[in-house]
């Protein structure tokens, strides 16, 4: 389970716990009247201009009908804080660095950390550019949700009550702020940049480099699966002691995996017009889930799909144009510096030869402590701060230098006056909504779209810096004061597609640049497997209805699997001590199905395989950060395999012997036995990957203990792997527990007037004990169809509450 996950269980355990524990005991069954919300009627709301609408379906999702876009915006604040409030103000907190004001000292290193990266602070530095129209966008927002705040005391949320805090008036900054989290979310250049520095220090530039992650673009034929490392990396020692701890710096902000999307063109989908399927992959086991979803309506727009919740507008979805969807792009966004402070004058760093002053910023901690006056003490600290960015190291376990090291993240860096996604609604053609994500600077991603008139395309967002020093592979020494930044990728130079001649275009989160592409995107990006299958999938001959669609997001087969197992099968049928777990691989169709034990086996057996392949060299604490990070060591321990010969196999602590691969997957193969005969039974026919793989929805305010069951969502067998496009990734050190897997499944089909079909893995409301909070967990679970209304019949047909909300 990510550190994350665990921290907000620990914290709203330890606040909530043992009053949530006798809310259940009185009444473990149903929803609860403490925290039920006014759905129907009539209300009057300061700041409305004309009357909107909401109607809600048997989901509890909200339909909004305003007359223009300031009232919906404002509308769809209002509506989102009934729903979310307790969830966007611990998203808020969390991203302004205050959550010690809820859990105290647990939290402080946490705040301070948030604080030094600076989130919130640049939130506030960004709102005060906007133009009128984002202004407007986000104020409208703040408002409604304050109406809500205000106006409605008796609809807060039960979770408010229990945590003993009261809901503050929510700020652009607080969107913002959010929007920038989940920017640095989608980043991965941080930490891959330390664990690559980590090895050079380990093992020198060479050796390292025959490990570096192998990125595969299956769509270049230029780059095949038997890629080398770059012999131009340049890389050298920086007398710099990294360690494990050292990434227990980023732990608490943890790293999000991925994504699936496609879109068919007309000529491929049954009903002539275009189909879109997405499905992001987050850590979607916290109920309700990351995504809000509603219906947003005016004379002029229509748009039903989903958001972040704490963000307006709509991120994934269908509008009355076109349908949109994303995946991570993993575009290398930050880079860290190795800085030096001036030996004459500790107050300052050296930039070549001059001397510069730090930037310093005092900030105010608040903790809560039962001891000090008022429950509450206050701590300042300071943040300095370089002309590149934050200087992190002072603040970063495990470091051992007389340097500093700065933070460089592009997104602060391209402000605008413009977000880009306020404008989807109102994009009639792609070629207006291509305009909007230009402006699409605080995250990379993969935008794929498709419109009524059967255009289909892809179009990555970010800005993405043209760097004088190649790669980005590891920290940056600055040794004169030249900028190794020296502009942005052009706009016109960043990767997209329209209208290919394949007749579709899809992305999971693998490398997308080909290996003519004139300027660096990134080193860290996801293994192709799911990327190969759904080129497996999507060129099969025949047009594909929404049912193939919705299929292939539910598909289980392991690409991975069916280029390794066989391997690893024959290596452990030539062992008499492994032959039944190697007969087991031999009869796999590769699919991860709950109901088999050939999943269990060769996962077991490959993480063990991994581990015995690099922590000799490595040691313990290094290999386990790397193997940590999926996407680092995946592609390239797979070339390693199926080559067969690797002096990575020999085990350089046995002298006399020269290990092989297939020893390896011997001694990977018993190891895995041991773990699992001690659970299941020496019997590996009963070692079904549903009993291991299991998707477990829990409350955020009961994580474990009493109530645990009672207050989540159940837990279930998992199809899937994190190599399938029914994604289920786990932990490489807590197997198999899944943590990251799809936060929402859609297909829009551009052909269907009504609805699109969606599901999320939770409900549309954050409040415990309401009937809308869990009740679309088995639907997800099942793969089964849920329908999100569209056209103005389907709503209605659908409305089970209508609310109306009216100026005051």
């Amino acid at each position: 389970m990510n550190r994350l996950n665990v921290f907000f269980g620990l914290v709203l355990i330890l606040i909530l716990g043992p009053i949530i524990a006798a809310l259940v005991i009185i009444n473990p069954f149903g929803p609860s009247p403490l925290n039920k919300y006014t759905r129907s009627g009539d209300l009057a709301l300061p700041g409305l201009k004309a009357p909107v609408t909401v109607h809600r379906d048997e989901k509890g999702m909200a339909y909004i009908y305003a007359q223009d876009l300031e009232d919906l915006y404002f509308a769809q604040g209002f509506v989102a804080a009934q729903d979310r409030l307790f969830q966007m103000a611990l998203t808020s907190l969390f991203a302004s660095g205050r959550i010690s004001e809820l859990a105290g000292e647990k939290a402080r290193d946490l705040d301070i950390r948030m604080r030094t990266l600076g989130f919130y602070r640049n939130a506030k530095i960004h709102a005060a550019l906007l133009n009128d129209d984002t202004r407007m966008f986000l104020q409208r927002y703040a408002d409604g949700v304050n109406a809500f705040i205000q106006t409605r005391p008796q609809d807060i949320h039960l979770e408010f009550k229990l945590a003993g805090i009261k809901p503050t008036p929510w700020q652009i900054a607080d969107s913002l702020a959010i929007l920038y989290y989940m920017g640095w979310n989608s980043a991965a250049n941080v930490r891959s940049e330390v664990i690559t520095q980590m090895l050079v220090e380990k093992l020198g530039a060479a050796k390292a480099a025959e490990i570096f992650p192998l990125n595969i673009n299956p769509d270049d034929a230029s780059r095949s699966d038997a890629a080398t490392p770059d012999p131009s990396i340049q890389t050298g020692r920086l007398g710099i002691e990294f360690n494990q701890r050292l990434l227990s710096y980023f732990d608490d902000i943890p790293l999000k995996i991925g994504s699936n999307i496609w879109a068919t063109g007309p000529d491929l989908s049954s009903g002539g017009k275009p189909i879109l399927a997405n499905d992001p992959h987050l850590a979607a086991t916290i109920l309700p889930g990351p995504w809000y979803p509603c219906g947003l309506i005016t004379p002029d727009a229509r748009a039903v799909g989903v958001t972040i919740a704490g963000t307006a507008g709509m991120v994934v979805g269908r509008t009355n144009h076109m349908a949109i969807g994303i995946t991570n792009a993993y575009g290398d966004t930050q880079d860290l510096y190795i800085e030096t402070v001036d030996p004459a004058n500790p107050q300052n760093y050296l930039e070549g030869d001059q001397s510069a002053p730090f930037y310093v910023i005092e900030e105010t901690l608040k903790i809560k402590d039962n001891a000090a006056p008022g429950g509450f003490r206050e701590e300042k600290i300071k943040i300095r701060l370089t002309r590149r960015g934050p200087v992190i190291s002072g603040i970063m376990p495990g470091l051992k230098t007389d340097k500093v090291i700065s933070l460089r993240w592009s997104s602060f860096e391209a402000m605008g006056p413009t977000l880009g996604f306020e404008r989807v609604l109102r994009c009639r053609t792609i070629t207006e909504l291509r305009q909007a994500l230009q402006d699409v600077n605080q995250i990379a991603l993969n935008v794929v779209f498709a419109d009524y008139r059967g255009n289909i395309g892809w179009q990555t967002t970010g800005k993405l810096p043209i760097r004088t020093q190649g790669e980005s592979l590891v920290p940056y020494a600055v040794k004169d004061g030249k900028d190794n930044w020296t502009g942005w990728i052009p706009w016109q130079a960043m990767p997209h597609a329209v209208n290919p001649d394949r007749g579709w275009i899809g992305n999971c989160n693998h490398l997308t640049v080909r290996r003519d592409y004139p300027h660096h995107y990134t080193t860290y990006a996801a293994a192709s497997y799911r990327y190969r299958r759904l080129i497996e999938l999507l060129d099969t001959p025949g047009k594909k209805s929404v049912d193939d669609h919705w299929q292939f997001q539910s598909d289980a087969v392991n690409p991975m699997a069916a280029k390794i197992a066989p391997v690893m099968a024959r290596a452990l049928l030539a062992r008499e001590d492994t032959r039944k777990m190697g007969r087991i691989l031999s009869a796999w169709d590769f699919i991860d199905h709950p109901d088999q034990a050939a999943p269990t086996v060769f996962q077991a057996v490959y993480r063990h395989f991994a581990m015995l392949v690099y922590t000799d060299e490595l040691g313990e604490a290094l290999a386990r950060t790397m193997l940590e990070s999926w996407y680092f060591w995946q592609e390239r321990l797979q070339q390693m395999v199926l080559n067969g010969n690797s002096p990575w196999f020999d085990n350089v602590t046995t002298r006399d012997t020269k290990e092989t691969r297939d020893d390896l997957f011997h001694q990977a193969a018993i190891n895995a036995a041991e773990d699992l005969a001690s659970k299941f039974g020496d019997n590996p026919a009963k070692w079904l990957w549903g009993k291991v793989h299991v998707f477990e929805f829990v409350s955020p305010i009961r994580r474990s203990g009493p109530g645990k069951e009672w207050l989540g969502g159940g837990s279930y067998p998992s199809p899937g792997s994190g190599e399938t496009l029914w994604r289920g990734v786990y932990d490489f050190y807590a197997p198999f527990k899944i943590t990251i897997s799809a936060s929402l499944r859609m297909v829009a089909d551009l052909a269907d007037p009504d609805k699109i079909v969606a599901v999320l893995p939770g409900g549309v409301t954050g409040r415990q004990f309401d009937p809308h909070f869990t009740d679309q967990v088995k639907s997800f679970m099942a793969g089964e169809k849920v329908h999100w209304w569209f056209s103005d019949n389907a709503i209605k047909e659908h409305t089970q509450h209508t609310l109306s909300l009216n100026p005051q």
